[in-house]
């Protein structure tokens, strides 16, 4: 199934010129992977803090394309130019993980909002992004497969922040909404496990 991050070369190649210019000024991969995720607790953190406020969850859509691009500038600085680590590895998993629980745990401190739906979202997208590095453990690649991957939620996470943030969704959409997203991260992990599956099978034959 289509996903965002299929769009991420695209994206990538209008950022090439500025990621030339951090990488000549000493700016490592790691430094914008630790920053990145700095900035999504801080976010976080504000948002849950002035739930109340209903405008302050356009933080998080504003936050969530700044993200995206720094998760593209350090994946760039580390391939492009000689910065892979096995600690960029670790820290490029481990954050992604946080930050998203950071951006999504905000909506639970919404009035009338349940935080069940709230905390199924965290779990599968945990689950999901385990499931996808699961992958070279069964002779597969790292799967990226949607239509719920980490771009993906990013884009419905920052939409249903925009309702929020205009007053356009009641507490009972905003569940209904996080639902769906609980649907369609169930199936990615099963798209993932399928995909992943399908591959290493490819690579095993002659």
């Amino acid at each position: 199934m289509i996903s965002i991050y299929q769009l991420k070369p695209r994206f990538q190649n209008l950022l090439r010129p500025l990621v030339r210019r951090w990488y000549e000024r000493g700016v490592t991969a790691n430094q914008v992977t630790l920053g990145a995720c700095l900035g999504s607790l801080l976010v976080g953190a504000l948002v849950a803090g002035f739930a109340s406020t209903a405008w302050m969850f356009a933080l998080i859509p504003l936050w969530m394309l700044l993200r995206m691009a720094f998760n593209a500038i350090d994946g760039m600085l580390a391939r492009e130019f000689g910065q892979q680590s096995q600690l960029g590895a670790y820290l490029n998993e481990l954050t992604d993980v946080i930050a998203d629980t950071a951006l999504i745990l905000p909506f639970a401190f919404i009035a009338g909002v349940s935080p069940w739906p709230v905390a199924g979202v965290i779990l599968l997208a945990m689950l999901s992004e385990y499931t996808g590095v699961l992958g070279p453990m069964v002779g597969a690649s790292r799967r990226y497969d949607g239509p719920m991957g980490k771009s993906d939620r990013a884009f419905c996470l920052g939409v249903l922040a925009i309702a929020v943030a205009a007053g356009w969704i009641t507490a009972l959409w905003i569940e209904v909404v996080l639902l769906v997203i609980c649907a369609l991260l169930l199936y990615t992990l099963f798209n993932r496990v399928r995909q992943g599956l399908a591959e290493a099978a490819g690579n095993s034959q002659p």
